[in-house]
């Protein structure tokens, strides 16, 4: 009987103590978290992304190396990456300052031209490269809240935040072929290396949304258009428009922080 009331009293001791530390460590817990976000409004997030960029590819010299080599505009699709720094500039808006790479590589042949050789005849490859990298600020609003003050102290990240976007910077852009190319004032084959790179302006509009993961992780989804064009150095003869825009899907994660 003494046993029992002892080992009764040992447990109730024991609830008591882990009903405490589960209080008790929450609370530290938040408070440790809240330093950067639960007590504080965060002032913006750190961003990296990635997805696909399709080149809308819609200028002379597109139209000119898909009807001459086994090219689409499809070729020109390029995985892309990128980083942003958004800064919180009203309660529902944000700056963005963003840096992106996209680039993409094809090999290719003449549609209707072939190397004669004593063996038969032997396809005339090349190899076509279209590299963009643009610099960019960006106005970012949200249709709803990002997330809500408690009190005094506390913001509550909004599940789903809803943003449309739009702004413009600087691309960097390398259009390049290398391989075989046929002269044709005389129809003999060239090995040659023919490249364009320069910078020029560009204009975004977007559309998405971030998920929180939690006060301080976000996932974005985002949807752009950029438009972007620019001239062609002296290696490409006739026309010399090179369009650079693209409609652009991302995945990124970002990381809240606090002023």
């Amino acid at each position: 009987m003494r046993r029992s009331a002892l080992l009764w009293r040992a447990t109730c001791r024991g609830c008591l103590v882990a009903a405490a530390t589960l209080v008790v460590v929450p609370g530290v817990r938040a408070q440790g978290s809240g330093d950067g976000f639960l007590f504080r409004r965060p002032g913006g997030s750190i961003r990296v992304w990635t997805g696909y960029d399709r080149a809308i590819a819609n200028s002379p010299i597109f139209r000119f190396v898909t009807d001459t080599f086994t090219l689409t505009k499809s070729s020109f699709g390029a995985f892309a990456v990128g980083a942003d720094v958004a800064v919180r500039v009203a309660p529902r808006a944000e700056l963005v300052f963003g840096a992106g790479w996209a680039g993409s590589k094809a090999g290719s042949e003449y549609r209707h031209w072939a190397e004669s050789t004593s063996t038969g005849n032997v396809p005339i490859n090349q190899t076509t490269s279209l590299e963009r990298v643009p610099l960019t600020v960006n106005f970012k609003w949200y249709l709803a809240s990002p997330g809500e003050s408690v009190g005094r102290f506390a913001w509550v990240p909004t599940r789903l935040a809803p943003f449309v976007g739009a702004g413009g910077g600087l691309m960097w852009y390398r259009f390049q072929q290398k391989g075989d190319f046929v002269n044709f004032a005389d129809s003999s084959i060239v090995n040659d290396a023919l490249a364009s790179e320069a910078w020029t302006g560009s204009l975004d509009a977007f559309a998405g949304a971030d998920l929180a993961l939690g006060p301080r992780y976000v996932l974005t989804a985002r949807a752009q258009y950029t438009w972007a064009r620019s001239h062609l150095g002296a290696d490409f003869v006739g026309p010399n428009a090179v369009d650079l825009s693209g409609l652009s899907l991302t995945v990124g994660v970002g990381v809240r922080f606090c002023p």
